[in-house]
């Protein structure tokens, strides 16, 4: 036990998962308010805010707590990244993938706290903090994946979708987008190496799965201090129908379309792509993409 009352700052985005943001927003209060633990409670009106908010509380806490999905994962590592602040999850999105690599409670919010705390409690425990590597494109960061081609135009055509909610949204933006997609071309930069192909998608992981569960770069560890990414060459839109489902479970790998290079830099470009990390627009192609290692400290289940 440390002699120093730990303080965190807990971030929550009220609207996350319809709604589950502020409920467990009041979920993780409930179990700190009983503690020691000074809180600062931050709740930004919309992202600009919310990263101000953020980085302003980070020197001065021994946590930042986020409350929401992998969103406000996203915009919490923008301002983590490289301080020495550990990140606690409170799972309350719709997707979660962070919380899946963490293996934290993803549908109870007053364990999840409850991770936290006992970490909080622990600093000198191993076992209740992690260093995980981020993936880093100029001054901006990600945790779990970056899509740059199909994947990336389903993520653009959801995201203006009003329903349905959750993972179906995805599913009816994949088959409305396949009505017109077709391959794309790449030219990549692997560690140096050059090539220029045709692909259905190109996914640069940190992770190994986003959108909820979906295992593109199955296999990404999260302290290699290396990049998995995975190009899907050119099917047809019927096979590809057949191979979605696989993502789930990480068996596309064995498809003789599917390929995987383990880089520490690549630089993906194609032209008219707009590219989403950790389900967030990240920015257009050409775009370099640097494994940091160890640049995020994370507050872990023992």
């Amino acid at each position: 036990m440390t002699d120093v009352a730990p303080r965190v700052a807990l971030l929550t985005n009220p609207t996350s998962g319809k709604g589950r943001g502020a409920r467990g927003r009041e979920a993780a209060l409930d179990v700190l308010r009983g503690t020691d633990v000074e809180v600062l409670d931050l709740v930004g009106a919309d992202a600009d805010e919310a990263l101000a908010l953020a980085r302003s509380a980070v020197p001065d806490v021994d946590a930042l707590v986020v409350c929401g999905g992998d969103g406000l994962v996203h915009l919490a590592v923008q301002a983590l990244a490289g301080t020495g602040t550990a990140l606690g999850v409170v799972p309350a999105g719709t997707g979660n993938d962070v919380a899946r690599y963490l293996d934290l409670p993803r549908r109870d919010p007053a364990a999840a706290t409850h991770v936290v705390l006992d970490a909080l409690r622990r600093p000198e425990d191993p076992r209740h903090r992690r260093h995980i590597d981020l993936a880093r494109a100029g001054d901006k960061h990600f945790v779990t994946v970056l899509a740059a081609g199909f994947d990336a135009k389903v993520n653009e055509r959801a995201n203006a979708m009003t329903w349905p909610h959750g993972q179906m949204r995805y599913n009816i933006a994949t088959l409305a987008e396949l009505r017109t997609f077709t391959p794309i071309s790449y030219t990549l930069d692997l560690d140096g190496e050059t090539r220029s192909l045709e692909a259905m998608m190109v996914a640069v992981g940190n992770g190994p799965s986003f959108g909820g569960g979906l295992r593109i770069t199955e296999g990404a560890v999260l302290d290699d201090g290396l990049l998995d990414v995975v190009v899907i060459k050119p099917m047809g839109k019927g096979e590809l129908v057949r191979t979605y489902p696989k993502l789930f479970t990480g068996t596309h790998t064995t498809h003789r379309q599917y390929e995987h290079h383990r880089v520490r830099r690549v630089t993906v470009a194609a032209p008219g792509i707009v590219t989403y990390a950790d389900g967030e627009r990240f920015g257009p192609l050409p775009m370099t993409v640097e494994c940091a290692p160890g640049a995020l400290e994370v507050l872990t289940p023992a």
